[in-house]
């Protein structure tokens, strides 16, 4: 297998997550270009102050959706499946890398669990003025990774979850996140609300934040 090219990002992807990009330095322009055009994917990594992550997400260009002047663009990506970096190639301007695949080593999550982690997300999303369908939850295999990405984690939580190799773990991991998130959400929510109604600071934010 060639190796595969690098994006190093200040994000985490997880499989089956569209990811919108946009594209400006010359190297990735040329990366992507040449994904786009053959139809092969590269990897999303997680890199933070300078330290690259073992393990990312392969991806693969859905539509380049806008083009500048400037020679940028921006693209829709897709998630596809993790990989572990095992080395490190620079014989392109971009970095690259060989790979092994990452695959779960169990099987799903209990019904009662997923049953339970889909009313915490729902909430979640209430609490954040988004009027959530249960049907969005349906025919997901991985429901772990729909979830994960829009539930308050912080960075190396998100990475946390894209390195569990169970549905099971991954399922439990959030439950525990949102048991202790949700309640600061909804603690932010009432001290909002108390400033508002005393008719000072209108513009007040919550200061909600990632639970650790």
């Amino acid at each position: 297998m060639e190796a595969l090219p690098l994006f190093p990002l200040e994000i985490v992807l997880y499989p089956d997550e569209v990811l919108p990009l946009h594209i400006f330095e010359d190297r990735y322009r040329e990366m992507i270009a040449r994904a786009e055009r053959t139809d092969t994917p590269f990897g999303v990594v997680l890199q933070t102050e300078g330290t690259l992550r073992e393990m990312g997400c392969m991806a693969k260009v859905s539509k380049i959706t806008e083009t500048f002047e400037d020679g940028s663009y921006n693209i829709i990506a897709t998630g596809q499946e993790r990989f572990r970096i095992t080395r490190t190639h620079h014989t392109h301007a971009w970095l690259s890398a060989d790979v092994e695949p990452v695959l779960d080593r169990a099987q799903g999550a209990e019904p009662m669990l997923i049953e339970r982690l889909i009313a915490q997300h729902i909430k979640l999303l209430e609490l954040a003025g988004r009027t959530p369908s249960p049907s969005m939850y349906e025919d997901r295999e991985r429901l772990s990774f729909f979830v994960a990405h829009n539930a308050g984690l912080t960075l190396e939580q998100k990475q946390d979850v894209l390195e569990i190799r169970s549905e099971s773990m991954r399922v439990e991991y959030l439950i525990a996140h949102l048991k202790r998130f949700i309640p600061a959400v909804e603690q932010a929510e009432h001290v909002r609300q108390k400033v508002r109604s005393n008719g000072h600071f209108k513009d007040y934010p919550p200061e909600i934040g990632p639970s650790t």
